[in-house]
């Protein structure tokens, strides 16, 4: 690609898409509902339990039972119509959300149900990858993905704002009906915007055993591979360090409502990495950034170690944020190297594995916070985050990846 190529890719052109409008659109109050429900959730676990390892849990909960979503249904994208797939997860997150507010169920029956939900998320995130890629290309990928990086951290500082707001005045279950609403919002914006598009014919074998093949194939390929671990373990790390931050805020302080601006500075964070590597930093250099950037998710999190107060917390969060600039590059190649047939899947793939090491950061670092402080639970996820930034570095994010392509020879 030119360098005339790249200054066409602009955001204006992107949103100027019809297909990535209508996904960009329900995507952002998709994640805005389910800011909601993970605030609401991790300080009613919280509240009734007393416990930080159950709160951490609840944080996370919706992330680990994606992994047997995406191996049993990660064929669907390819095979069903986003629209038609996209507004049947809605409508099953609304309902979630509903039951969570008003069936006065306890707090492990909540994780359950969360838990349960999230087996079919990977199908309708596969829909939308699958949408904006068939749409998209090039530069023009890498800014519309951008454009979901940050319309996700509005969403989520909007979701954490309201959601603190609503907690404080309403109670968490009564959140959780504020959250069921604006699922059914995006359910009602899906169908009449998000386009019908024809899928190919259903031929070859039955839909678990195609998810077997198809995913076994992805996984078996290195260069793939690499990229995929790259997209999932270092955001395993920072989730872990999240998760913890509604128990750390009463150590400091801060009620476990007060959180919100704790959470709030690593969506900003990540906010201000993903623009500037997406629309200021050129194809090549951004290549080389990728192990520095992941470094700079964990460094900062090895200040908590010292129990540092509110404002620095939210400084070091900010700074770590930043970090994940690093998946602008992962994903631009990740998107090149996957045939187009198994889109859909290889998203799914990626989604799916995303949300379960996510899952599994909480829930090692919440059990880790029952024997040492929170704030040293929380560093020991930043020095996850430097470790896997080493580990980026010697396995081809400084000199290539395999049939990826050069990583010092990125298109320009």
């Amino acid at each position: 690609m030119t360098e005339e190529a790249v200054d066409r890719a602009t955001y204006q052109a992107v949103l100027g898409v019809p297909a990535f409008l209508a996904v960009f659109t329900v995507r952002t109050l998709s994640i805005a509902a389910e800011t909601l429900r993970v605030l609401a959730l991790s300080i009613l676990v919280l509240t009734e339990t007393g416990s930080p390892a159950l709160a951490a849990f609840a944080f996370g909960a919706g992330f680990l039972p994606q992994a047997v979503g995406g191996v049993l249904l990660g064929a669907l994208p390819d095979l069903v119509p986003p629209r038609t797939l996209m507004t049947i997860g809605y409508l099953i997150e609304a309902a979630a959300a509903a039951a969570l507010a008003l069936a006065g169920l306890p707090a492990w029956a909540c994780l359950l149900v969360v838990a349960s939900v999230a087996t079919v998320t990977p199908a309708f995130n596969g829909s939308t990858g699958r949408v904006v890629a068939q749409v998209l290309t090039g530069e023009r990928y890498v800014l519309g993905r951008s454009l979901l990086m940050v319309s996700a951290s509005l969403a989520q500082l909007a979701g954490l704002a309201a959601g603190a707001a609503a907690v404080g005045l309403l109670g968490p279950r009564h959140t959780l009906i504020v959250c069921a609403a604006v699922h059914l919002v995006a359910v009602l914006v899906t169908w009449l915007t998000v386009p019908t598009q024809r899928m190919p014919a259903r031929t070859g074998p039955p839909l678990v055993r195609r998810g077997w093949q198809t995913t076994g194939g992805l996984l078996a390929d290195r260069p793939l591979r690499t990229l995929l671990l790259a997209m999932w373990l270092p955001p395993a790390m920072v989730t872990g360090a999240e998760g913890l931050l509604v128990s750390y805020a009463p150590t400091v302080g801060l009620a476990p409502s007060g959180v919100g601006p704790l959470l709030a500075a690593v969506l900003v964070g990540l906010l201000v990495g993903d623009v500037v590597m997406a629309r200021l930093v050129r194809p090549a250099p951004r290549a080389r950034m990728v192990a520095p950037l992941v470094a700079l998710l964990g460094l900062p999190l090895l200040g908590f170690a010292a129990s540092v107060g509110p404002v620095l917390a939210c400084g070091l969060l900010l700074l770590a944020g930043c970090g994940f600039g690093y998946g602008v590059e992962v994903q631009r190649r990740f998107v090149e190297a996957v045939p187009e047939q198994t889109r859909g899947q290889a998203f799914a793939l990626m989604s799916t594995g995303t949300m379960t090491a996510q899952g599994l950061g909480p829930l090692l670092f919440g059990a880790l916070s029952t024997v040492v402080p929170v704030g040293t639970a929380i560093a020991a996820a930043g020095a996850g985050a430097v470790a896997m930034a080493v580990w980026l570095a010697a396995h081809g994010f400084a000199v290539g990846v395999g049939s990826c392509g050069d990583v010092r020879d990125a298109p320009s």
